[in-house]
């Protein structure tokens, strides 16, 4: 008798789940980008106004990171490659 093979199957529940965990845009400092280019794309891409692309610059400048946008983990992808595509330095946490 040949022995089976488990596919491992999500149900429905576990595929919704997946999809509401939270996960984190972060945006790392680097000595390449300006802060008008980092202002420049926070504005553009993530809809900032641009007191709060300011603030997103000093805090990423004073503390090394600051995460930019939350949600699923397919969302954050998407926008850590267009922002990368623009030269800035940025994870998915």
């Amino acid at each position: 008798m040949p022995t089976e093979t488990k596919e491992e199957t999500l149900t429905l529940e576990e595929i919704l789940a997946g999809l509401k965990e939270m996960h984190q845009l972060i945006l790392w400092n680097d000595d390449v980008n300006t802060f008008d280019h980092v202002i420049f794309c926070m504005m553009k891409y993530l809809d900032y106004s641009e007191s709060q692309a300011e603030k997103i610059a000093w805090k990423v400048h004073n503390e090394g990171k600051c995460a930019v946008l939350e949600g699923s983990f397919t969302e954050m992808e998407i926008y850590r490659k267009i922002l990368q595509q623009e030269g800035l330095t940025v994870t998915v946490e």
